[in-house]
């Protein structure tokens, strides 16, 4: 009688371990998944956050260009107003020697 106390002792003991080492396996299956969807997660915002980087540095790079046609707009209408009045000096010039020879 004692050994079949025994046997049934330790089967029961057996069966114990062996849900127990089954619900850890269950859990770290499930850790896993979930690990797994966290980085797949993290991926998805990283791969966001850079196109919005990228789109962010195109911007600035077309506004700077969009400045710096501005910019040398300025340059040559300023240039160009510069002609403008050194040509007029120069006929002002022009007249006036032509008065004081007169």
């Amino acid at each position: 009688m004692k050994k079949v106390v025994m046997a049934v002792m330790a089967l029961s003991l057996s069966l114990s371990v062996m849900t127990s080492c089954k619900e850890a396996a269950d859990k770290a299956k499930e850790a896993s998944e979930e690990a797994s969807e966290t980085f797949e997660e993290a991926g998805q915002d990283l791969k966001e956050a850079t196109n919005d980087a990228v789109d962010a540095v195109k911007k600035a790079g077309d506004e700077a260009m969009e400045m710096g046609e501005k910019a040398a707009d300025s340059i040559k209408k300023a240039g160009e107003e510069a002609m403008e009045k050194v040509k007029e000096v120069g006929e002002d010039a022009k007249k006036t020697m032509d008065s004081i020879k007169m």
